[in-house]
């Protein structure tokens, strides 16, 4: 079994970084964990675009993914959740409103208008 096999039957983030041997601080971890292994399949989707596990054996796309992990784990040791907004939730939380529409009533709807 490959690698990234492996990582699709992983089922926490401590999982993850146990498994790719990268130290973490559980705190961190406690408070950003979906949003740093969201991260991490970024990372990863934008390496797979690119080509970066074309002809890799297993070992080198071990070091890939440790990379990955250990890139968005960063990210969460110098940023915050709702910093990055990774999750839609959060980018709507600052996202412009629009405002509500005027209320509009045809002419032809007051023309045909009879009083009692």
């Amino acid at each position: 079994m490959g690698v990234l096999d492996e990582l699709s039957r992983l089922s926490s983030a401590e999982d993850f970084f146990v498994f790719l041997e990268v130290p973490f601080d559980a705190a961190v971890v406690r408070v950003a964990r979906l949003h740093i292994l969201r991260r991490m399949g970024q990372y990863l989707r934008g390496s797979e675009v690119e080509g970066a596990f074309a002809g890799l054996d297993e070992g080198e796309i071990r070091t890939l993914c440790r990379g990955h992990l250990e890139q968005a784990y960063q990210d969460f040791v110098a940023s915050t959740p709702i910093a990055e907004r990774l999750f839609k939730v959060h980018r709507d939380a600052v996202a412009p409103k629009q405002p509500a529409p005027k209320p509009f009533v045809p002419l032809a709807a007051l023309d045909g208008a009879k009083g009692p």
